[in-house]
């Protein structure tokens, strides 16, 4: 995956105004699974990027970085 997944993460879950904890606890990983990806140093499974995508209501062509079209 490329940077503007990390960055998209990052920037959707601070514009909600919560921790890497509690959305690990919405989308059922961990912490520090969230952080991982947010460093860029995991990539998450199909399944967790549905998962956010439905929980931040983007697309996954504008968390993976493809379209700026949320």
């Amino acid at each position: 995956m490329n940077g503007k997944f990390s960055e998209r993460l990052k920037e959707l879950r601070t514009a909600r105004g919560i921790s890497q904890k509690q959305l690990g606890l919405e989308i059922g990983t961990t912490y520090s699974a969230v952080s991982y990806w947010e460093k860029g140093i995991n990539e998450p499974k199909i399944s967790y990027v549905i998962a956010l995508c439905k929980y931040f209501d983007v697309t996954a062509d504008y968390l993976l970085g493809l379209t700026d079209e949320i």
